[in-house]
């Protein structure tokens, strides 16, 4: 049975279904689907905390399901811009967990990511599946996947 460890990018994975769909993903789905693939070695999301109730139900919805939820603090710029990505994080998580497991599964359309799936593929030999919204997911980081699956009406709330 494939070992398999996901990453999503809860701020890109929120942003590109709303903007696409104006709706929510289903993570409670995307669980069921990975795991008739495989044993979910582990499964990380990555967010930012605004300490609201909202965002609290979320990440404990998050957890129920099975992941471990990763919070960075939310910070806004004088400018009204916003920090808060993970990349870095996830960078390294991936990295370590690759030596690990047979999958890596990354739900972002973010290009930034491409670079890191060629090097895991070259030198762990893993397939490496992204979920990523059609026409929102950056075409580097597709093309550096083993199989991209679009998120589309079947993954969402």
């Amino acid at each position: 049975m494939k070992s398999i460890s996901i990453f999503v990018d809860v701020q890109n994975i929120y942003y590109t279904t709303r903007q696409a769909y104006d709706r929510q993903f289903n993570y409670r789905k995307l669980w069921q689907r990975i795991s008739t693939e495989g044993k979910i070695n582990s499964a990380t999301a990555y967010a930012t905390h605004r300490g609201d109730n909202k965002q609290f139900k979320f990440q404990n919805a998050l957890e129920q399901i099975g992941f471990t939820v990763k919070l960075k603090p939310y910070i806004q710029r004088i400018d009204g811009s916003a920090k808060g990505d993970w990349d870095v994080g996830i960078t390294i998580d991936v990295m370590e967990a690759a030596k690990e497991v047979d999958t890596v599964v990354l739900l972002s359309g973010d290009g930034d990511f491409d670079v890191l799936l060629d090097k895991i593929k070259k030198d762990y030999g893993l397939s490496v599946h992204v979920y990523g919204v059609p026409g929102l997911t950056a075409k580097s980081l597709i093309d550096s996947a083993s199989i991209y699956h679009p998120i589309e009406e079947d993954l969402l709330l």
